[in-house]
């Protein structure tokens, strides 16, 4: 397949918000597609590049190169021309990057060129997800959505599957059943505004603790154990304390699925950073387990004895649990009757939140395991957390941001009336506030770099975080999670912004 027809599909994809017209485009495209196609072409959809983070700047990307005149790249050689351009270390491989994007580039048509240098920077966002790929492809092949997510669910892979559809047909998904050692998507939750709501929509459910640590699957076949996270990356080998907690169960078969998380010798939940980097850490691991030991704990369970779980209801899901997993490396839960019980439910969330933990997660009790997808059955409810920060500068966007100031800089009032920054966002932007924050950044701007402008630090924004980091990156020491744009504060002066002593004293676990 051709670059510049997975090019204009992109545009086309991004150029309409219906769900049906993005699915025809899509399996348009996958009965064209060959099977070994379908790797790249998927994650190229989604933005995502198969090979990662390529090291290549902005620096490198914006140096001009005259298009081809013609289409004639195709996806495969673009993919391998981009695996060629991941390895380059050492010393000059900043010139040679800079020869080999050069090369690419000048193959490439405009169009392509375009889709290429948002691809590479991450700014491909047609909304060609996964699942309205799993619906595309479907449509393409003939099988029934149902039992194509399924399998993508069974496989933990969009691409496995696609290949086998369209290189053997709809028969080619009775392959992918759920199999010990073999890590399966896990389920996600929607979120609710508060423990009312989700007891509300959800009627009878469970109620548990929202644990900010990092998601994990465990397998053990017999002697064997292996621990998988949520993208389904192998980290076995970084987490003896989990194979050590396995092997000491019950059961010797079993898929139980949970959070493995560090506590401190009060017993409180460790930062999550601290979490993440124990589990990140390759290197001496025992030294690492000894400074900081996770533990595991559990919250259901997939397979039990070689027996599929998936579609068993959540409580004999959780039953199975109980018989196999004590209850010190259970999730703490309690259970309600229906909205007669939200007072239950509330308590809860607030004797969790002062232990430490995120918030809750409601689960119905009647509903069976929806791997790889957020579950409407599954309903988190945390705290949101805002404050008013003062945009510092914008870097100018990509692919269908182009043109327009997006990426913001924001900073928090400092001790010494200066803007400390927190941290960067693109994410919670309208179309419309895209347009206006452009037009008025313009004015504001003090200084053009090429990437963006710096700005006089007099426009506020009203900013929605899930938590605070540790961050040398950032004068104050720590940076926001998952910070995203609420609304702009045009009745707001920069000096009644928040300032970093109001964020630290917000989040105590989080020492600079």
């Amino acid at each position: 397949m051709l670059l510049t027809r997975l090019a204009q599909v992109s545009r086309d994809v991004a150029a309409t918000s219906a769900r049906s017209r993005k699915i025809a485009l899509l399996a348009e495209l996958f009965r064209d597609a060959e099977a070994d196609d379908v790797p790249i072409v998927i994650p190229y959809l989604a933005g995502r590049l198969p090979q990662g983070r390529l090291g290549v700047g902005w620096k490198v990307l914006s140096r001009p190169v005259a298009p081809a005149a013609e289409p004639t790249l195709a996806v495969r050689e673009v993919d391998a021309l981009l695996s060629e351009l991941g390895k380059v270390s050492g010393p000059g491989s900043q010139t040679e990057r800079a020869r080999l994007v050069g090369d690419l580039m000048g193959a490439a048509t405009q169009d392509e060129q375009r889709f290429l240098f948002g691809l590479i920077t991450g700014e491909v966002r047609q909304g060609a997800l996964d699942a309205v790929a799993v619906e595309g492809l479907a449509v393409a092949t003939g099988a029934p959505s149902a039992d194509v997510r399924r399998a993508v669910m069974l496989a933990g892979s969009l691409q496995t599957v696609a290949r086998a559809l369209l290189a053997d047909g709809p028969a080619a998904l009775d392959r992918f059943r759920l199999t010990v050692g073999r890590p399966v998507l896990p389920m996600l939750a929607h979120s609710a505004s508060s423990a009312a709501e989700a007891v509300d929509r959800l009627g009878a459910c469970a109620v548990e603790e929202k644990l900010d640590g990092i998601r994990v699957q465990v397998h053990r076949d017999g002697d064997v154990v292996r621990v998988y996270t949520r993208t389904l990356d192998d980290i076995t080998d970084r987490l003896p304390e989990l194979i050590s907690a396995a092997l000491e169960l019950n059961g010797d078969r079993f898929i139980l699925d949970g959070e493995v998380m560090s506590f401190g010798p009060d017993g409180r939940p460790r930062s999550f950073q601290e979490t993440a980097g124990r589990v990140g850490s390759r290197v001496d691991v025992a030294t690492a387990a000894r400074e900081v030991p996770v533990s595991p704990v559990f919250f259901d369970a997939l397979s039990v004895d070689g027996r599929d779980l998936l579609d068993l209801p959540f409580a004999e899901r959780h039953a199975e649990l109980a018989r196999l997993v004590p209850e010190p490396m259970r999730v703490r839960r309690t259970l309600v009757t229906g909205p007669e019980d939200t007072g239950v439910a509330e308590t809860f969330l607030a004797d969790t939140l002062k232990r430490g933990h995120e918030g809750i997660v409601a689960k119905a009790l009647d509903a069976p395991y929806s791997a790889g997808r957020r579950g409407a059955s599954w309903l988190k409810v945390k705290p949101v957390h805002t404050l008013d920060l003062v945009v510092l500068a914008a870097e100018w966007g990509h692919g269908r941001r182009t043109g327009k100031l997006s990426n913001l800089h924001l900073g928090a009032l400092g001790p010494d009336g200066s803007f400390a920054m927190l941290g960067k966002t693109f994410k919670g932007l309208t179309d419309a506030m895209l347009a206006w924050q452009t037009e008025r950044l313009t004015e504001l701007a003090v200084e053009d770099h090429g990437w963006g402008v710096i700005v006089r630090p007099e426009l506020v924004v009203e900013i929605a975080y899930d938590g605070l980091q540790k961050s040398t990156r950032y004068p104050a020491g720590v940076t926001l999670r998952f910070a995203r744009v609420v609304r702009y504060r045009e009745d707001k002066r920069p000096e009644e912004a928040d300032t970093v002593e109001t964020l630290l004293a917000a989040h105590p676990g989080v020492t600079p």
